[in-house]
């Protein structure tokens, strides 16, 4: 049982960085709604399609990670963040990538909009998450190999499930 709450502290920490701080990469706009996307415009978009999201409360926060596997889920790390009302039960962002690359996503349900990943009183997650590649998270947080999806010249659409806590 120890080993179990162990990687779950884990998975905490690694929705922690998820929730986390701002930088200058981060949007928190609602720019994507009327067709606009999150970046510097490139021939490239990448859209975020959440599926199976439970209400219409607060906002669904997508991050994207660049390629490198240190920064997936670190503090910092992310490539960009679009924040978005919540419209169940699919909710859309769009991204423009700078190249063709290796890319993860991570999304969660913020339906307190208070730009914070909440845990309950043991530590779990308390709102809904969702990983590129529906990604497992049986243990912890997925890897950046588990989530990776590559890309091409083309634009390219992203199914993610939303997962909520039991």
């Amino acid at each position: 049982m120890e080993v179990r709450s162990a990687l779950f502290a884990v998975a905490v920490a690694g929705f922690a960085a998820m929730a986390g701080s701002s930088s200058a990469a981060e949007s928190d706009g609602v720019a994507s709604r009327g067709g606009d996307c999150e970046g510097r415009p490139t021939g490239m978009k990448l859209i975020v399609q959440v599926g199976q999201l439970r209400s219409n409360q607060g906002e669904v926060a997508v991050t994207l990670y660049p390629s490198d596997s240190h920064r997936f889920m670190a503090p910092r790390g992310k490539l960009m963040r679009a924040r978005v009302r919540t419209t169940a039960p699919v909710t859309q962002v769009c991204f423009y990538l700078p190249r063709p690359d290796a890319y993860a996503v991570a999304v969660y349900h913020d339906t307190n909009a208070n730009h914070d990943f909440d845990r309950n009183a043991v530590g779990l997650p308390g709102e809904g998450y969702g990983f590129s590649n529906d990604a497992p998270t049986k243990f912890g947080v997925p890897t950046f190999e588990a989530a990776r999806f590559r890309t091409g010249s083309d634009n390219i659409t992203l199914r993610i499930r939303m997962r909520y806590p039991r």
